[in-house]
């Protein structure tokens, strides 16, 4: 009866491992930018990668001169500031990425128009 006991807790604490460990693995945190962060040039960041629904985009930069906004397909196009956007601004943003297509921009003033933007589409 004991070892029964004993075999039982050890098939318990491997699945218990097995479930925690594929929760974490399902989410990958990307580093926007590289080296580099969050800065002019980005904009073909995204390109070659592949992203997944809940994916962790980490936006690091410099917060006297930059900040994250989460926008719409049409407002990243226009490089529009809509007042109801999402605005990180903290210089170290971590946003998970939703299914479809995630649009983000820079608020500063010429920054998006200065290719400071980046699409990316999550599976």
């Amino acid at each position: 009866m004991a070892q029964e006991r004993g075999n039982a807790m050890m098939c318990m604490t491997v699945m218990l491992f097995l479930l925690l460990s594929m929760k974490t693995s399902f989410a990958t945190t990307f580093m926007v930018g590289d080296a580099s962060g969050w800065d002019f040039g980005v904009n073909s960041w995204p390109n070659g990668k592949s992203f997944k629904a809940g994916d962790v985009l980490e936006f690091t930069y410099n917060r006297a001169i930059h900040d994250v906004m989460v926008v719409d397909k049409e407002a990243y196009e226009a490089c529009e500031r809509p007042i109801s956007a999402p605005r990180f601004e903290t210089g170290d943003d971590l946003i998970t990425l939703k299914k479809g297509d995630n649009y983000f921009i820079c608020s500063f003033p010429g920054h998006c128009e200065g290719g400071l933007k980046i699409a990316v589409n999550a599976a």
